[in-house]
This record gives C-alpha cells, sequence and structure tokens, in this order.
C-alpha cells in the first residue's frame, strides 16, 4: 500500500496543506494566513516578517507531514515568489524544513491546477452544459487566474493569469478606512485594465465556477452564514448579481466591520474588499447569471498530481 502524499500551496496571502492517504482521501487539510506576498509589489522582495510568519506555518506542517508519514510531497509557490528578489532565502528556508524545494509555477500552470482541483471535484456533466464551457476564476492575493476548458475534461483550453489579486490591489490603492471613492475607481481602473489584456473572451461560459479563499469567503457573506462552513460554502449556486452587490457592501465597510462579520477570517478582513470587486468585474465580463462555488482548489490539483 502506497503511504499518504502531501500537497503544500503557498500563496501570496495563504499557505495550505493537503495530506491524502492511498486512496485519495483527505486525511489532513490546514491553511495558515501568512501574508507572505506583503509589500512586494511595492519593494519587489519578501519582507524579513513574512518569511518568519511563513517559515513558522511551515514548521508546524512539517510536524504534521512526519506524523503521517509521508513519502511523496510536492510545495508549490504562486504569485509572491514569481515577483521577489530575495525567493532563493524562501526556497532555501522551505528546503531546510521540509527536504523538497517549492517549485515557482508559471501563472498558466497555476491555472491548469486551479480548474483540474474544481473540475474533477465537481463532477459536472457535459451533457448539462449545452455549450461545454466552463470558466474557472482563482482570486488569490497577488494574482488572479482566469480558465476555459470543456466539461468532463481536467485539462483545460486556455487559461490566463492576471497580476491583480487582493493583497496586490489593496496595498496599491486602498488606503483609507473605509476606502475613498477615488480610491475604490483605482482598484476598479486596474481590474478593467487586466481584463481587456485577456486573450480570450469571458462571455459565454454555460458554467463559471468560483476556487479559492475570496470567493468562498464572499460566498459565506452571500449565504448569510453564522461562521464559516466549507460544507455549507461548497458546489453552492450563487446568483451573479446577489455576489456583485455584496462585494459593493464588503468594499464599503471598514476594516473593523468586515472582522466583525461572523464568517470572515480575521487574516482576510482588510484585503477582501479587493478581492471581492475583482470577482465582481469578472462576473461581469462573463456575463453569468450565476456562481457555482467550489471549496476544492489548486491545493487539491496539486495532490491530483502526485497520484497521476
Amino acid at each position: 500500500m502506497s503511504s499518504p502524499t502531501a500537497a503544500i500551496d503557498c500563496g501570496t496571502n495563504t499557505i495550505k496543506l493537503l495530506v491524502t492517504g492511498p486512496s485519495g482521501e483527505a486525511l489532513v487539510r490546514e491553511a495558515r494566513m501568512v501574508r507572505l506576498g506583503e509589500g512586494v509589489d511595492s519593494t519587489g522582495r519578501l519582507s524579513p516578517g513574512a518569511l518568519q510568519r511563513t517559515f513558522a506555518a511551515i514548521d508546524e506542517y512539517a510536524a504534521l507531514v512526519r506524523r503521517h508519514g509521508v513519502e511523496r510531497m510536492r510545495f508549490c509557490a504562486t504569485s509572491a515568489t514569481r515577483d521577489a528578489d530575495n525567493a532563493e532565502e524562501f526556497a532555501a528556508g522551505v528546503a531546510a524544513r521540509l527536504g523538497v524545494r517549492p517549485e515557482v509555477l508559471a501563472g498558466e500552470e497555476e491555472a491548469a491546477l486551479a480548474f483540474a482541483g474544481a473540475v474533477e471535484h465537481l463532477g459536472i456533466d457535459p451533457e448539462a452544459t449545452p455549450e461545454g464551457d466552463v470558466l474557472v476564476v482563482d482570486i488569490g492575493g497577488g494574482s488572479t487566474e482566469v480558465i476555459v476548458g470543456t466539461a468532463g475534461r481536467s485539462i483545460p483550453r486556455a487559461a490566463y493569469s492576471m497580476d491583480i489579486g487582493s493583497v496586490r490591489l489593496h496595498e496599491r490603492h486602498l488606503r483609507l478606512d473605509p476606502p475613498g471613492r477615488s480610491e475604490i475607481e483605482a482598484v476598479v481602473t486596474d481590474i478593467e485594465h487586466a481584463l481587456d489584456t485577456c486573450p480570450f473572451n469571458l462571455a459565454g461560459a454555460s458554467t463559471v465556477i468560483g476556487v479559492a479563499g475570496t470567493i468562498t469567503t464572499v460566498a459565506a457573506g452571500v449565504l448569510g452564514l453564522a461562521s464559516y462552513d466549507r460544507e455549507a460554502i461548497d458546489r453552492q449556486v450563487l446568483v451573479a448579481a446577489e455576489v456583485r452587490e455584496h462585494a459593493a457592501r464588503l468594499v464599503a465597510m471598514t476594516v473593523a466591520q468586515r472582522r466583525a462579520l461572523p464568517w470572515m477570517h480575521p487574516g482576510r478582513a482588510d484585503v477582501i474588499g479587493a478581492g471581492a470587486l475583482i470577482l465582481a468585474g469578472v462576473l461581469a465580463r462573463s456575463e453569468a447569471s450565476s456562481l457555482l462555488v467550489s471549496e476544492c482548489d489548486i491545493l487539491d490539483g496539486i495532490a491530483a498530481s502526485l497520484v497521476e
């Protein structure tokens, strides 16, 4: 019998671990808000504080990996380490703690893994999607991926990674609390410019799937949950207009008001406004009437790649 495997996804805001057993069952699923990409957009470097927070989380994950007897592991790093001048310092720290070096994913590979994680989890029936097109949206702290593929296939047809993310746009523009009108307009301008550069049309997909923490957190708010509940959020179909209205309410709040929301992780409260605006912009371009939410994302795609 094969031993458990471990997948680690280290993004701009969150580092996540998934340990799976021989049959693919989840043994451990953990997430830590470490804000690795703090300040990278302006400085081009990973800060000492961000590295310290991330290494502390990796130390915790290393203990879990050892406890479960993991022999195969894949550590994937995304937007923040693509942009950082001192990425080697981060890579060396990961290797010292886990015995593997991080793979710094290109945006297109990041998108393909997110598509595989979402689509395979949801098991979308090709016959239930008349046009066959599925659009997956993955909003991270540093970048946003939009991926188009065909229902029933885990490999996407086209993918595009944009340098707009919740942390990046928050740090770039949102300095007042709550944000000023001109600040919000600046964020929207950046989003619209990024969407203008997308090489394929986002409109027309029969199914739009949203993955990752920004979108699942917005979904918790639209659903009015008493607390963040992964099972209650997964596979929910939300009205796109209601998602966009909720995004507008979120960005108008103070950080303290967001932090008081029962489903809001405190490590996401400051940047969720910018992330929600990205989601609203993508939904407008897609002309979607609904959004299907998946709790499985790039982390699950990484885990699946270990058993292929």
